[in-house]
């Protein structure tokens, strides 16, 4: 029997297949928190280093940076504000702290001089309230520095030797022969 013409507007199984994913369509979508937690399972240094190495992309280099590079302050109030935790499945009604990390900026104090110190708390707390409740308990562990103590074995140091940084938080420079 001939095979019937496919309709161009219907998807193709392996389109399906990808749609049917928990973790959308595409790639699959590794949470940092998810990360993080495996560093903090993994049973060496060695192996804490490679899964960073596996995972490196430069929203989790920014939301390391901010959390162990001591020249950044968070223009934020200390401590965890008022939100309303998404508790929505991972791959559903949430976005990404890798999408949300280009904003980071905004919260850094003296870089956006135009907001509001109560327009940064708001839009910090609106990107909060929109990313998976795991992912919003890593990025208020960057902004208050504490991502040490939630995961065990991610220290300065460790990120420092995953990416190949100094102590300015910026990679080296190679050695001239």
């Amino acid at each position: 029997m001939a095979e019937q013409a496919r309709n161009p507007q219907l998807m193709n199984p392996k389109m399906m297949e990808r749609a049917q994913s928990t973790r959308g369509a595409g790639e699959q979508v590794v949470l940092f928190s998810e990360v993080l937690t495996r560093i903090n399972n993994a049973k060496d240094k060695p192996k804490k280093i490679a899964i960073l190495r596996d995972f490196d992309n430069a929203p989790l280099r920014q939301i390391l940076k901010g959390a162990f590079d001591k020249s950044i302050i968070w223009d934020l109030p200390d401590g965890t504000p008022p939100y309303i935790a998404n508790e929505a499945p991972i791959g559903t009604e949430h976005g990404l702290l890798r999408n949300e990390a280009k904003r980071l900026w905004h919260f850094v104090k003296g870089a956006d001089m135009d907001l509001t110190k109560t327009q940064k708390e708001t839009m910090f707390i609106q990107i909060l309230e929109g990313l998976h409740k795991d992912e919003a308990e890593v990025l208020l562990g960057m902004k208050n520095k504490t991502l040490s103590k939630t995961y065990k074995g991610l220290t300065e140091s460790m990120v420092k030797e995953a990416f190949d940084w100094n102590d300015d938080f910026n990679r080296k420079e190679p050695v001239q022969t």
